[in-house]
């Protein structure tokens, strides 16, 4: 029987947007990949009635509450006494903590401050979970049916207490796993796949489809549930090989993290190196590239040819080129692409041009978006057909996954011949 958990983050630097909270992000993924179902995050700040508030209300409709922050040694941690309040439990000293804390700072020749004492007591019959990356340590308490486990708020120190203590310690109490594959898409909008697979994304439900639009993209996320990994994994098969169909050569990957990734790895295969050359992007397309692990066996350089004295002196668009068509056109692209690839030396090079607004210009409307690959194929290049906007940072970023989707389709034609 699957549980049903809620997050519950404390911290007023969360609410008051001081911090992001990545937290939730990766305790959801982490409590789905085991098979626990997440219906409600809330984060409340360091006010005892309210935190009060919030412990109790998720207690009545969650067998599950994974708390983070509120275990330090000031007067506003107050996570475990709140806990221990809500679940009619006194507070306990363990000395055998309490010590180790004392060790702790002698190790550095210093004096515990008195209030981190505060850090050794723990709800009644609370099973310790030891943090091995900060002073406090984590717990986990269970009363009439319910689970409360307490993590700290850094992210680094509740990550790793997560995955060595936390993770295994639940994965016991359930009787099936979920296994989620990625499906990530490009030029097949959201509407247009429910279209093409509607009974596999309304009807579904093990595995269930789920759509995800972000970043000039689509992620279909596959979920399955069984008592196995293995189980979980081959019922996602028929679901993801339908979409393999419908997508064609619009599924860039399953199951990897980045487009970017799968242009390593696909220049990687065939001993190649890139260059790229960027007016509109500004370097986003070559520091996507190099983001990715192995870029350094692939990328050979990148190029801001923003102003169009250096679009001509460095990459050799010509004059002519310039004054009859501009900068902004697709024989400017092209004219980048080559010249790009004869002074980098590389085996493929990547242009891209356009209108990133807000405002328009003679050229086009932002978003605008010339692209052009030179390589062994030859040079093809393309007015982009994108969602156009007056977000300069938004038109930047979909030029950028297009430009490099473009660059894809082109190692693609390489790949076959």
């Amino acid at each position: 029987m699957s549980l049903n958990a809620e997050i519950l983050c404390v911290g007023t630097e969360i609410l008051l947007g001081n911090i992001v909270n990545t937290n939730a992000t990766f305790l959801s993924q982490e409590l789905s990949a085991l098979g626990i179902n997440v219906y409600y995050h809330t984060v409340v700040g360091d006010n005892p009635g309210r935190l009060a508030d919030a412990v109790e209300r998720a207690l009545s409709h969650s067998d599950l509450v994974i708390t983070t922050g509120g275990l330090g040694p000031t007067y506003d941690d107050l996570t475990k006494q709140t806990v221990a309040n809500a679940m009619s439990l006194p507070m306990v000293l363990h000395e055998d903590i309490l010590a180790a804390l004392k060790a702790r700072w002698e190790s550095r020749g210093d004096v515990m401050p008195p209030n981190n004492e505060q850090q050794a007591w723990f709800p009644e019959g609370a099973e310790i979970i030891k943090n091995d990356w900060g002073t406090a340590p984590s717990c986990a308490v269970e009363r009439n049916g319910k689970m409360v486990i307490m993590l700290p708020g850094p992210p680094n120190e509740l990550r790793n207490i997560w995955n060595t203590y936390v993770a295994p310690l639940l994965a016991k109490k359930q009787d099936s796993v979920l296994v989620s594959r990625y499906c990530r898409i490009i030029g097949i909008g959201e509407s247009a796949l429910e279209e093409r697979m509607p009974d596999l994304m309304k009807k579904s439900i093990n595995p269930s489809v789920a759509p995800y639009a972000a970043n000039g993209e689509m992620l279909l996320r596959v979920t399955a549930k069984a008592p196995t990994e293995e189980e979980a994994f081959a019922l996602t098969l028929p679901a993801v090989e339908q979409i393999a169909g419908e997508c064609g050569d619009a599924l860039y990957a399953v199951d990897k993290d980045s487009l970017e990734q799968v242009l390593v790895e696909m220049l990687l295969s065939l001993d190649m190196k890139v260059a790229v050359c960027e007016s509109m992007t500004g370097g986003w397309i070559a520091k996507r590239l190099t983001d990715a692990p192995g870029a350094s066996a692939v990328f050979g350089c990148g190029l801001v040819a923003y102003a169009d004295e250096i679009k001509h002196a460095t990459v050799g668009v010509s004059q002519d080129t310039l004054d009859t068509h501009s900068s902004i056109s697709l024989q400017a692209a092209i004219e980048m692409a080559e010249g790009t690839l004869r002074l980098s030396g590389a085996d493929v090079a990547l242009a891209v041009t356009g209108v990133a607004g807000p405002g328009a210009l003679p050229q086009g409307d932002p978003g605008t978006v010339y692209v052009a690959v030179a390589g062994p194929l030859g040079t093809r290049a393309e007015l982009l057909n994108v969602l156009r906007s007056r977000e300069r940072d938004r038109n930047r970023m979909i030029a950028t996954v297009r430009a490099l989707d473009y660059l894809r389709h082109y190692l693609l034609a390489v790949q076959r011949g």
